[in-house]
């Protein structure tokens, strides 16, 4: 208990002594205009402070932030986003990371196919696809039966979605493979491992994924009782749904499963803002964890904002909480630009500080405004 008094009161020190440094720059205004000037500004500073940034460019930290950063570039006048990411994607030869079966090293195939379908009439675009898809058709014509009982020292384990981050890594790539190339294999082997995932790590009860069987509560829970569910996983699986719902059709005979897994999980998502606009590095224990943290609360505002736009989600109900979070998002913007609050790589929730900050979580921001941004020009 006294342990815990330290942590929490630690945490209101960080958040009471660098809350000066966040900007009052940017308009919290829901406006195009509004909205667009602070993802210029995030985009912007992230860009302009790339070459300081620790992981390989095709890494999946980058993935989530390419993803991002593409959906930008499509709304935004200037080229030098789409140009920043043909370059990376050129001199890498379009190829996924170096892992044959990792989930990680798929992310930043979902820029790519992306980019092809921007770049489909230029004479050499099968490039683009091409490394892509030769990966995906390997993996299903060889199967791993790796097991899930995630063990980073057994790569084995990370053959299959073995953790909920994978579900925002992989499964995405299948989807849009399959829209572009009409082949229903790509779906077909994605919604079965899909669902092997959700039926290990998903808690009926709770609405909410485990990050990984390590946390199931038999094993880990938090200091207040409550079962272990940490805020950016739950946010890598909500931002895979959307990903996943943007590219099934209506008529899909898989939609149905994904349409209610994410029904489900935004009520609950819901109930766990606080009520600042913000969620934490823990969904279920705020008071051990009382930090913003923006990583999660990007995800969640992109798809809880996608679910108002596409009609999945009451209007009535979800428009305050997503303006609220947004409003919260925005204050967490220095002002330089740097997305503040971002919890750095990890696997459970810890104490977050508005110093911190990481590509994926731009990336994130950079998808919760997109969808914003149709927000705006649909709320009235």
């Amino acid at each position: 208990m006294y342990k815990r008094l330290i942590m929490t009161s630690l945490c209101l020190f960080l958040m009471i002594s660098t809350g000066a440094q966040m900007a009052e720059d940017y308009s919290p205004e829901i406006t195009p205009e509004a909205i667009m000037k602070v993802m210029k500004a995030v985009a912007d500073w992230q860009i302009d402070n790339f070459t300081s940034v620790p992981h390989h460019k095709l890494d999946w930290t980058n993935g989530a932030l390419y993803a991002g950063m593409i959906e930008f570039a499509k709304i935004s006048p200037e080229r030098k986003y789409m140009d920043w990411l043909y370059g990376i994607g050129k001199s890498h030869l379009w190829q996924p990371h170096k892992n044959m079966y990792h989930a990680d090293d798929l992310a930043v195939s979902q820029m790519y196919l992306e980019m092809y379908r921007l770049k489909k009439t230029d004479k050499d675009s099968y490039l683009i696809v091409a490394p892509t898809q030769a990966r995906l058709d390997y993996v299903i014509s060889h199967p791993s039966s790796g097991s899930l009982l995630l063990d980073y020292g057994d790569p084995q384990t990370t053959e299959r979605w073995s953790w909920c981050d994978a579900l925002f890594m992989a499964p995405p790539v299948y989807a849009k493979l399959s829209a572009i190339t009409g082949e229903n294999k790509y779906l077909e082997f994605m919604d079965r491992e899909y669902k092997v995932t959700w039926n290990f790590l998903y808690d009926a009860d709770e609405h909410l994924f485990y990050r990984d069987h390590r946390y199931f509560p038999e094993k880990a829970l938090e200091a207040n009782g409550r079962k272990i569910f940490w805020g950016r996983g739950n946010g890598w699986v909500m931002g895979g749904l959307v990903a996943l719902l943007k590219e099934l059709p209506d008529d899909s005979v898989y939609r149905p499963f994904y349409e209610k897994l994410f029904a489900e999980m935004a009520k609950k998502v819901a109930l766990c803002q606080d009520k600042g606009g913000f969620w934490h590095a823990s969904m279920l224990d705020h008071e051990s964890f009382p930090t913003p943290e923006t990583s999660s609360s990007s995800f969640f505002c992109y798809a809880l904002a996608y679910g108002i736009n596409s009609g999945l989600l009451d209007k009535e109900i979800y428009t305050p909480v997503v303006s609220s979070a947004w409003k919260a998002l925005v204050s967490a913007v220095h002002a330089d630009g740097k997305l503040g609050w971002v919890q750095p790589i990890g696997q459970d929730p810890k104490v977050v500080t508005s110093d911190m900050t990481e590509v994926y979580g731009v990336g994130a921001f950079l998808l919760a405004g997109t969808e914003m941004i149709k927000f705006s020009q649909n709320k009235h």
